[in-house]
């Protein structure tokens, strides 16, 4: 069986760095790490294909300057190979081109399943995994919270308000997977040795057969005109118990219309 998981290379949170005043887009000209949310879709790839018997998991990212740094981590975790789109032309790339940059590097990969995180720490679109789906025509299933393979039929615990739905698809498919759906493993000194020694290819956009203005701002359906910063959180109201604090409470409440 073969796996291939889309992973994305982000700024460290810790240390986000900022933004491009002219484009206004997060500047990735600094070290780039593994999405926290795509080392689950990279976990949950490698337990797949150890209950199979066998088979391969392979790595296809986006990212600029051949930043390579969060595809190590996730050879480093065990997967077999990785794919890098890297091209100037991107930069300014919409979810939708991002969608169809990422199909043209999986298509012919002969993948049984792809495997994505729910949505990436750094955009929050949540839609590119069921846009690559749409592109590749896959059938798609979200908010997985379990995966398991039964021949060439992919059975899927989606997680939803309520608790789960059961959701059966046929192989090929695309999966995306919730946060904390397994414990992703951390790379071992050997791993990191042996990632240093995995097959590593990077394409051009015109690798993929698209051009310059199907990518980036050329091609982009979107376009950014303000950011500002996120409110500063108010303080909030603290009641004394003097023997009618619940009375209170229920008349905040009532305020907010939640009772």
């Amino acid at each position: 069986m073969k796996v291939v998981v889309c992973v994305k290379q982000i700024p460290d949170p810790a240390d986000p760095g900022a933004l491009d005043p002219e484009t206004r887009t997060l500047k990735r000209d600094v070290k780039l790490i593994l999405d926290e949310s795509d080392s689950y879709g990279v976990e949950m790839a490698l337990q797949l294909v150890d209950a199979a018997g066998g088979g391969e998991v392979t790595l296809v990212s986006m990212a600029p300057n051949g930043e390579r740094s969060g595809l190590s981590t996730a050879l480093a975790m065990g997967a077999e190979s990785a794919t890098l789109v890297s091209d100037p032309a991107l930069v300014g790339s919409d979810a939708l081109t991002t969608a169809k940059i990422l199909a043209a590097a999986i298509a012919g990969q002969g993948a049984d399943l792809v495997i994505a995180g729910s949505e990436s720490s750094d955009g929050y679109t949540g839609t590119v995994p069921e846009q690559i789906a749409a592109v590749l025509d896959m059938p798609s299933v979200t908010a997985a919270k379990a995966i398991e393979v039964d021949g060439s039929t992919v059975k899927v615990q989606r997680q939803t308000d309520a608790g789960y739905d059961e959701v059966e698809c046929p192989m090929p498919a695309l999966v995306s997977v919730t946060a904390g759906v397994v414990e992703p493993r951390y790379p071992s000194f050997k791993g990191i040795m042996a990632a240093k020694s995995k097959p590593f290819e990077e394409k051009s956009i015109a690798d993929l057969g698209m051009s310059a203005d199907q990518v980036g701002w050329a091609g982009a359906n979107q376009e950014i005109t303000d950011v500002t910063d996120a409110p500063t959180r108010e303080a909030g109201d603290v009641f004394e118990d003097d023997g009618e604090a619940h009375l209170k409470i229920v008349a905040f409440l009532e305020n907010l219309k939640v009772i």
